[in-house]
């Protein structure tokens, strides 16, 4: 097991980490200043204002404070993901997807009520049905593409909105189906060719080549397997390696690529980031107990993981990526 960051916090925040029960995805801003975690459990979401810095031995993380932010457009809160510094999507599995402008005040402690300021829930035959993971894609002349994994319709949909109209959805469309059981992450890479999505029926990650053939019918051009139970899902900055979270074991699994991710790869190492003992707490099946919600913070130094009996965790992204060897790894195989 890799030794995890000591990161500081107040007794207050540590409480509220303590308190906001079943998670599921988390994620940085853009502009590194903030941690949004998915109160799953509980139909709230914990903001973190946050600092990540270089230190003497690896990075150094404070945490400042935290905002618990609740709504009666908040569910079950699976996915989120950050439009811009102040703006968030958030996919309610029992619900619908919503956009949300943080508060202006700084995480102090407080607790808020808080509203939508648009409520997404696509068109027929793209309607939200279980929305979970989120990836934000920003396009053009003010729009925003929403890519939305549907759980249990294993069906992933696209949903434009425009901030010019107040996130008005201009369009919806059926984005990836083709070999997806429970679509559970999603992640993009940082050149915008690639898609990647955690596949918890097939127990491994589809990759799909970005592309403006892309559809429902589209075969995935990669695949990474052995993932286990795959959850959180992300590129690092120079798309040479993929980190997942293994929901069903104590894991991150770690791929090691060239920034081409066509063909069938194993994992290029397999990182202990739980203790057995609190994985076993959280050990209901098979599928569950290990981390499920992973980020990589914007400078490219820390990754934070997040599960039921593990609230946050902070690891150098150095010493991830540094049990793989560079390059390729032997025994892919491309198509």
């Amino acid at each position: 097991m890799i030794p995890g960051i000591a990161f500081k916090a107040s007794a207050a925040v540590r409480a509220a980490l303590s308190a906001i029960g079943r998670t599921e995805d988390l994620r940085f801003s853009p502009d590194n200043r903030l941690l949004a975690i998915a109160g799953y459990a509980r139909k709230r979401l914990l903001v973190l204002r946050i600092d990540v810095e270089a230190g003497s031995d690896g990075p150094d993380v404070t945490i400042h404070g935290f905002m618990e932010l609740t709504s009666g457009d908040m569910g079950e809160i699976h996915g989120l993901d950050f439009i811009d510094d102040r703006t968030l999507a958030i996919g309610n599995r029992d619900g619908l997807v919503a956009i949300f402008n943080l508060p202006r005040e700084q995480p102090a402690g407080q607790s808020r009520e808080i509203s939508a300021i648009r409520r997404v829930k696509g068109r027929r035959p793209c309607k939200l049905n279980s929305p979970g993971s989120i990836a934000v894609r920003p396009e053009s002349r003010g729009r925003v593409s929403l890519l939305v994994c549907n759980n249990y319709t294993h069906l992933v949909t696209q949903h434009v909105v425009n901030r010019w109209l107040g996130y008005r959805t201009t369009s919806n469309q059926r984005l990836l189906e083709r070999g997806l059981d429970i679509p559970d992450g999603i992640a993009l890479s940082h050149d915008g060719g690639w898609i990647a999505v955690s596949s918890h029926g097939t127990q491994d990650v589809k990759l799909y080549r970005m592309s403006s053939s892309l559809g429902p019918d589209s075969e995935p051009a990669g695949v990474l397997q052995h993932a286990g139970y795959p959850h959180g899902v992300r590129f690092t900055a120079d798309d040479r390696h993929i980190l997942v979270a293994d929901a069903g074991s104590r894991m991150v699994h770690v791929y090691g690529g060239d920034g081409d991710w066509r063909g069938q790869r194993a994992p290029a190492a397999s990182v202990t980031v739980l203790d057995e003992e609190t994985f076993l707490r959280g050990r209901a099946s098979v599928e569950e107990g290990g981390p499920k919600g992973l980020d990589i913070d914007r400078s490219n130094s820390v990754i934070a993981v997040t599960c039921e009996e593990q609230a946050l965790a902070f690891y150098p992204l150095a010493s991830i990526v540094g049990t793989t060897r560079s390059g390729i790894e032997p025994g892919v195989a491309r198509r």
